[in-house]
């Protein structure tokens, strides 16, 4: 008679519950069979299952042996099925027997030849689908205890190896629930300290502007004027994630296999910063099995691209969707998978290929044919989905040996009562985030700020889209002041950071 247990695939950023069966058949050939749509990492879990099986002091049966994961039409893959497969052919073998409550459990882990249980990926995904569907018990490695067990319902049992797991399902000895302990969260080594900067004023301005309202930025200058500090700066200016945010990028990371065993729980926005050799799959994510890019790393954080002009253009053309919809739908022959991209895009660049183009104080070498390529790497598409541009010139050295007055904890918190005021007004959505229609409802313009961008509209040739985001900038330099009503002042101060000629 078949024995079922209970694991779990990954789609996408979610899970879908497999019952994995295990049967004794007749004959020995072949002798141990997988079937169910099992990938290569699963169809090798013959040998580690089967050795594993037998090193942790179990016999193997002696004929042939029969796993389903069902359903069969799902693709299964990862080696997550493991631990499952092991406890099937331990049922099915009278090796073993469950409990009521342990036969709505779910197993997950990978093992080795000698019978411990290594970690995997996407647990926190499985354990959100265990919660949906009302089951309360999960076992996994030790090293994903404290990952699955951010979800207070479930009760979660940490397993070291395949022995210790059959001991305790058979009563000889009971393992101790895993019991979720916040940890402080770890030092930001991304993030630098704005006070650090000297000069700058109106970049720190900006940076100020993107944190409170989530918008886009654009640094072009010469090398060393700073731009790379700049944008390392912006993370440390956000709010940290509340519970429900620090769920969702957590359970991003789970996914990709990114999360730290020490501190599961992620609490502040993350800061993901890919080379220019990037590829677009790595970018935007994707893949035979669709896994998360770069763009959804950066969920609820901010994505930094240095030297920009130096991606390949077809990699950045394929942020203009994700910046507009805040989201990334992947579709492959198995499906479409959403992955979520509410990221600050911080992208800087010099001026021209050497570099120094509009320097007052090195010459540029550039032809202007080789400046005009250059520029032209990036579209003006992509650069009207940027908020706020902004030419970052060489500090002087006597502003080096000057003390910055601005705090860094000060700013922070004008940002999250600005932050505050945007959530109350809009339920919970920044002013990037604003369609059209929310526009014209949640931030309206006095005469003369009208009157001032009506005009502005015609002498900068302004599309409709840089319309609608000088007025968002508006809105959020209007949070920042908190002024109910977005005036002339406001909005001259959102076209400086429109682009212009250089």
């Amino acid at each position: 008679m078949a024995e079922k247990v209970i694991s779990a695939t990954i789609l996408g950023l979610k899970s879908q519950l497999v019952e994995i069966e295990a049967d004794i058949g007749t004959g020995f050939t072949p002798p141990f069979v997988i079937v169910g749509l099992p990938d290569q990492s699963i169809a090798e879990a013959r040998q580690r299952v089967q050795q594993a099986v037998r090193n942790s002091g179990f016999y193997w049966p002696g004929k042939r042996v029969i796993v389903n994961l069902a359903p069969a039409d799902v693709k299964k893959i990862g080696s997550h099925y493991d631990l499952g497969v092991a406890v099937s052919i331990l049922l099915t073998s009278r090796q073993l027997s469950l409990t009521d409550e342990d036969e709505q459990a779910c197993f997950l882990g990978e093992l080795s030849l000698n019978g411990e249980v290594r970690p995997v990926s996407g647990v926190l995904a499985v354990a959100s689908t265990l919660k949906e569907k009302g089951l309360k018990r999960l076992y996994v490695p030790v090293a994903n205890a404290a990952e699955a067990a951010l979800l207070a319902e479930l009760e979660v049992f940490p397993i070291q190896n395949l022995s210790e797991l059959v001991e305790h399902l058979s009563g000889t000895i009971v393992l101790p629930r895993q019991v979720y302990r916040p940890l402080p969260a770890p030092p930001s080594i991304d993030g630098s300290d704005l006070n650090e900067v000297q000069g700058q004023q109106l970049a720190k301005r900006a940076l100020q502007i993107a944190a409170a309202g989530g918008h886009n930025v654009l640094f072009f200058g010469p090398p060393g004027s700073g731009k790379t500090m700049l944008a390392r700066c912006l993370v440390s200016l956000l709010p940290d994630l509340d519970l429900q945010q620090s769920l969702e990028v957590t359970n991003i990371y789970s996914v990709a296999g990114r999360l730290s065993k020490t501190h599961p729980l992620i609490q502040r926005p993350p800061f993901r910063h890919p080379h220019h050799t990037a590829s677009g799959v790595s970018l935007i994510g994707g893949g035979s099995f669709p896994s998360p890019g770069e763009i959804t790393l950066a969920h609820r954080g901010v994505l930094f691209l240095d030297e920009l002009p130096e991606f390949p253009r077809p990699v950045i053309e394929n942020l203009r969707q994700p910046l507009e919809e805040k989201t990334v739908t992947i579709a492959r022959a198995s499906g479409s998978y959403d992955f979520p991209a509410e990221f600050i895009l911080v992208a800087a660049m010099n001026p021209c290929p050497c570099g120094y183009y509009g320097d007052k104080e090195k010459r540029c070498i550039c032809a202007a044919g080789q400046i005009s390529r250059y520029r032209h790497k990036i579209s003006g598409p992509l650069l009207d989905r940027i908020d706020l541009h902004l030419y970052i010139p060489r500090v002087p050295v006597a502003h080096l040996k000057i003390q910055n007055a601005i705090q860094r904890h000060d700013q922070k918190g004008i940002i999250m009562e600005a932050r505050a005021r945007q959530k109350a007004r809009q339920i919970s959505r920044l002013n990037n985030t604003l369609t059209n229609k929310e526009v014209r409802k949640y931030c309206y313009l006095d005469d003369a700020g009208q009157e001032l961008l009506d005009r502005a509209v015609k002498t900068l040739f302004l599309s409709p889209r840089a319309y609608y985001k000088v007025i968002k900038v508006a809105r959020t330099i209007a949070d920042l002041e908190a002024v109910g009503e977005i005036n002339a002042a406001h909005v001259a101060e959102a076209l400086q950071f429109r682009p212009r000629d250089w």
